[in-house]
């Protein structure tokens, strides 16, 4: 600790911050007392000084009281101004401000940063009159600020496109529009959106409709934010040079990897280099900036400038570069240490890569506390200290290998091991294949591919023909990686899915790994050292020699005790007892560490326990219906899908955009991963609308399907037809439903009966199916049992479907058969999110639901749920929970017992 005060000082720095962004209030102050009293125990065992442990409390306090600080300041003044009586979260505004980062466009909307000067939030007059405070004001309502918020311009026309395309940042703009809050995360586990905008220092959404409610004046004179308006303007002119070079998808690709800009990238392409945890290519990163810093300085070196002089030339140069590149969080770094690096190489001061790290790490939480939360900012930093720390750890039991080869294996396995526990908690996915696929295509593409880019941008100014062979040759490059990686991902086999895991998991993931990595190095060289001597036991000067040569960043020992013990029985002659003892207690630790990682790794990879009980989620899809069943046993079972429906006509798809949002895709298959679901035991489609079946079709594709269950007809959709096709090119089996299939008996505590279909409705068939356009009224109706309860699930069933049922269940009882419709259900999937075609008076009053959930979106056009459905359950007795309300609705059923929770209150 004391060879690293920066180190410690800036890990301490992160813990502080991550206390105080994770706790507040006693929670807070419990956890810092404690990693207090942590310190003070640390620094004693390592007998540290006075001053050290004193900056050390300092640093760990400092960075508390800073977190709590910065986060404090960050308020509204929008927010600060509202009329405490005012209670809804959108409002008509008029504001006035500066654009502060580049408009992007895509599809038929603009979105882009404002930093506003002015804001009238246009209040009803009785609200306002207590808010005045200078008679003399021109307009009582308007108000100055200095918020930054997000502004989505929608696009009427096409023409429009022209407008916003001149927009820059820079611009003052005065825009009318509706003020909103950030959507929050409406499920469990859910991306939130109002918390990630916070991150970024915005509180509110400004949604403008057309661009002739924008109105831009340049900016009068110069500024400090003219060199960003420049540095926008270069990258179009960079991406619009790449365009003019490579085709198609290879454009897209090669802007993301020259300069960063993923906007075009195609987002099939992004999906399968992230099964294979390829994404980081495509991230300017350290790999970027090495390359570039060796090409300046291999440049600076040809025009004969001194050693001193190339140093600096460089190093002025990677703020440009990292201008360029888009200034990420993870470019930013890279660009910090290579400053540090580059001056502390001309001044030949500071050399330990670990203080270089750890000056960037400081310096960009001291800028912006909230890099913390970042995921580029956490995995640029904590891989990069990973290579530091661990290839040396490792590089030794890689001598039986060729030195290049050696390398390149160390620092790709080390990079997939440290990356991994965060790979899982934000994308709950990792490839088998990933470390083959780093190892094969990331020194193509870093040492090959990303020069060959940069040399045919810079080659397009001067002679666009020679820049031209070399896009030929590096689109043929990248059609082979495409390939390759399209065929790694061919197979679902090599891919597992991951719960998220605690922060205690991944803390103590790393413990085990540095120790078990420290100990094996630690035998890779004594067994090195023994090769080097003729005899079987290491002469005692030798071993004196070695362990003074060893690490001083790690412990003497691993285990001090039993090297002391060994020690004691070398000084009184037993050397070779005490070399055996030795080494058979090394290779305990080992196995035992081994065994503890692996279980460590199982227990990981295991879905959360639900402790004999089971669970049921309904999911806020929006204007949909998705629902999660997961059984005692473990089994889970999706109802439906979700989905998106799309009006537009043909005449309008200009409005499409690049990746276009798909509940399946964006918000059911994401859920799934993070809960663990390895594998659905069934996919059940109650009926072929897209509002049911759209996101079923992201899910076959990501998530293993053991079988598919429908309702027995067809419907006339595409969306239907490719998920069907989908199913059965992946060979999953598709069983028809309907009341004449007895019981289905999922496991030991739960059975799903089917009431409905009762029998093949007439009409046109195709392969013996009927065809049926109305695909509501097919619905599948099922009574689940989990557990000694009961949930009626009934898609979008109509009324004439309800009494079909209600019939055919009475002439069953009169059969003394079948199931009884007069004994109450606990919980009842309401049908059709509540629209007045369906839950009839009969309907509750034969089933007598206990509690009531009803799925549907918010501020959905249909005007669901309808009142008069409202009012019948509510007559009924039935507990109401509605998903556009309450968000996500779980329901954990012990035995003959259920307990409720929702995401929203």
């Amino acid at each position: 600790m004391r060879r690293r005060p920066l180190l410690v000082f800036t890990v301490i720095w992160v813990m502080g911050s991550g206390a105080a962004c994770m706790y507040d209030g006693w929670r807070l102050a419990l956890i810092a007392a404690g990693l207090m009293l942590l310190l003070l125990a640390v620094c004693h065992w390592g007998r540290t000084g006075p001053l050290f442990v004193f900056c050390m409390l300092c640093s760990l306090c400092c960075s508390t009281i800073y977190w709590e600080w910065h986060d404090a300041l960050n308020v509204s003044d929008l927010e600060l101004r509202l009329p405490a009586a005012e209670t809804v979260d959108t409002y008509p505004v008029t504001a006035q401000g500066v654009i502060s980062s580049p408009v992007e466009v895509d599809g038929d909307r603009a979105d882009f940063k404002v930093s506003l000067q002015k804001a009238d939030l246009g209040f009803r007059q009785s609200t306002l009159t207590h808010m005045k405070t200078h008679a003399h004001q021109d307009n009582d309502q308007d108000l100055k600020t200095h918020d930054v918020v997000m502004v989505q311009v929608r696009l009427l026309d096409k023409s429009e496109l022209d407008i916003v395309g001149q927009w820059q940042r820079g611009d003052h703009i005065q825009l009318t529009g509706e003020l909103q809050k950030p959507g929050e995360a409406r499920n469990f586990d859910g991306f939130d959106y109002l918390q990630y905008l916070r991150t970024q220092n915005m509180h509110w959404i400004i949604k403008v409709k057309g661009a002739d409610q924008a109105q831009i004046t340049p900016p009068d004179g110069w500024s400090l934010s003219h060199i960003l308006r420049w540095n926008d303007s270069a990258r179009d002119t960079l991406g619009g040079k790449l365009e003019q070079l490579y085709t198609g998808v290879h454009a897209g690709y090669m802007k993301g990897l020259v300069i960063g800009s993923q906007d075009d990238l195609d987002p099939d392409t992004f999906m399968e280099f992230s099964r294979l945890g390829l994404t980081h290519i495509l991230a300017i990163s350290g790999m970027h900036v090495a390359v570039v810093v060796g090409c300046l300085l291999f440049l600076c070196t040809t025009l004969r400038m001194t050693r001193e002089t190339s140093l600096t030339v460089v190093m002025w140069l990677i703020p440009v570069y990292v201008l360029l590149t888009g200034a990420s969080p993870s470019i930013v770094r890279a660009g910090i240490m290579g400053m540090i690096g580059l001056y502390a190489a001309r001044r030949r001061l500071l050399k330990d890569g670990l203080h270089i790290l750890s000056a960037a790490a400081l310096a960009m939480l001291l800028w912006n506390p909230y890099f913390l939360v970042n995921v580029s900012f956490q995995l640029s930093f904590i891989v990069t200290a990973g290579l530091m720390i661990f290839v040396p750890k490792l590089m030794p039991l890689l001598r039986f290998m060729p030195r290049w080869l050696a390398g390149t294996v160390g620092i790709t396995v080390v990079a997939q091991l440290i990356s991994f526990p965060l790979t899982i908690y934000y994308f709950n996915q990792v490839s088998l294949l990933s470390v083959i696929a780093n190892l094969i295509l990331v020194p193509v593409i870093s040492l090959i591919v990303l020069p060959l880019g940069m040399v045919s941008l810079l080659l397009s100014w001067v002679w666009m023909r020679g820049a031209g062979w070399l896009a030929n040759i590096t689109e043929w490059l990248n059609q082979l990686t495409f390939r390759i990686v399209e065929w790694m991902n061919a197979s679902s086999a090599f891919m597992t899915l991951w719960p998220s895991p605690s922060l205690a998991w991944i803390l103590v993931y790393y413990v085990v790994l540095y120790v078990l990595l420290s100990i094996v190095k630690k035998k890779s060289e004594h067994q090195g050292a023994a090769m080097n001597n003729s005899d079987d036991t290491v002469p005692l000067e030798g071993r004196d020699s070695l362990n003074s040569r060893a690490d001083l960043s790690e412990p003497a020992a691993v285990f001090p005790l039993v090297d002391q013990w060994a020690g004691s029985l070398r000084w009184r002659g037993f050397i070779t007892t005490s070399h055996y003892i030795e080494r058979y207690a090394v290779r305990s630790v080992i196995m035992l560490l081994s065994v503890v990682l692996g279980a460590l790794l199982y227990t990981g990879y295991q879905s959360p326990s639900m402790g004999g009980a089971g669970l049921v989620q309904f999911l806020d899809v929006g204007q949909g219906d998705s629902i999660l069943v997961t059984t005692p046993e473990g089994k889970h079972i999706l109802i439906d899908g979700g989905g998106t429906v799309n009006f537009r006509k043909e005449k309008d798809a200009w409005k499409e955009r690049k990746a276009p949002f798909e509940v399946g895709e964006k918000v059911v298959v994401p859920l799934l991963k993070k809960r663990g679901v390895h594998q659905l035991e069934a996919v059940i489609m109650t009926h072929g609308d897209q509002d049911h079946i759209g996101g079923l079709l992201a899910v076959l594709k990501e998530i293993p399907v053991k079988s598919v269950v429908f309702n027995g007809t067809l419907a006339d959709s595409d969306s239907f037809r490719e998920l069907m096709s989908t199913a059965v090119q992946r060979n999953v089996p598709i069983y028809q439903a309907g009341a004449e299939r007895g019981p289905w008996k999922v496991d030991k505590y739960t059975d799903i009966q089917f009431l409905f279909p009762i029998f093949p409705e007439s009409g046109e068939t195709i392969n013996s199916l009927p065809l049926i356009k109305e695909q509501n009224h097919a619905s599948l109706v099922f009574v689940l049992q989990m557990n000694g309860s009961r949930v009626l699930f009934t898609g979008d069933t109509d009324q004439a479907a309800e009494q079909k049922i209600l019939l055919h269940l009475e002439e069953l009882l009169h059969e003394g058969s079948g199931l009884q419709a007069d004994n109450p259900v606990d919980v009842m999937k309401v049908a059709h999110h509540g629209s007045k075609t369906s839950t009839s008076a009969a309907w509750l009053n034969a089933w007598k639901p206990r509690t009531a959930v009803i799925s549907a979106g918010v501020n959905n056009m249909y005007g669901h749920p309808h009142t008069d459905v409202v009012g019948r359950l509510e007559r009924s007795g039935s507990i109401i929970y509605q998903t556009n309300l309450h968000g996500e609705v779980q329901m954990r059923m012990k035995e003959n017992h259920i307990e409720i929770r929702t995401k929203l209150p």
